[in-house]
């Protein structure tokens, strides 16, 4: 969180000014799938997902933790309906930040227009690997794969979520889990 704040160069209380602090519990969707964007959220404590409904099937896409910023972004970078929901799957500290205000703070600040970047950068990325995975990978090879690269995601999230997550049901996770233990 601090490195994001210093790029800002904002006193206490000009931070106050433009974002606010809400805590909610696990649960609670912050974004419904069709509304547009016009938030976004960094999370100090706890963590969200990212999802969409496809005739009923849940589908999660990322999920995000402590110090990421998190958006459906091509909501709101072209204020269209979005195709995902977020959601808090952990009770969560979050600071949110509205669309007009982001715009007054990367007016003043190359340094956080880099820092947008970046993170847009390695969410785009994230996507390639959750895209490829799905093709190239069996679920088993998914799921040992994500053992490996975030062993943490694995002990936080629910096992329906990663199920969601891997495009298979919570049974065949099971199954996965007891094949590799």
């Amino acid at each position: 969180m601090t490195k994001f704040f210093d790029l800002l160069n904002l006193t206490r209380e000009q931070e106050k000014n433009f974002w606010y602090k809400k805590t909610v519990s696990a649960n609670t969707t912050l974004l419904y799938e069709g509304d547009v964007a016009d938030k976004i959220y960094f999370i100090e404590k706890g963590a969200l997902r990212l999802w969409n409904n496809d005739d009923g099937k849940d589908i999660t896409f990322q999920f995000f933790f402590e110090g990421q910023i998190v958006a459906s972004y091509e909501s709101f970078h072209l204020e269209k309906p979005s195709i995902f929901s977020i959601e808090a799957i952990e009770d969560t500290e979050l600071l949110i930040l509205d669309k007009k205000k982001l715009k007054l703070l990367i007016k003043d600040s190359t340094d956080l227009i880099y820092f947008m970047m970046d993170q847009l950068s390695e969410r785009f990325i994230a996507y390639t690997d959750y895209f490829l995975s799905r093709i190239k990978e069996s679920p088993e090879k998914r799921y040992v794969s994500l053992l490996e690269k975030n062993p943490e995601l694995v002990k936080r999230v629910a096992d329906q979520y990663i199920a969601s997550f891997l495009g298979i049901t919570p049974v065949s996770l099971s199954r996965i889990k007891k094949r590799i233990m």
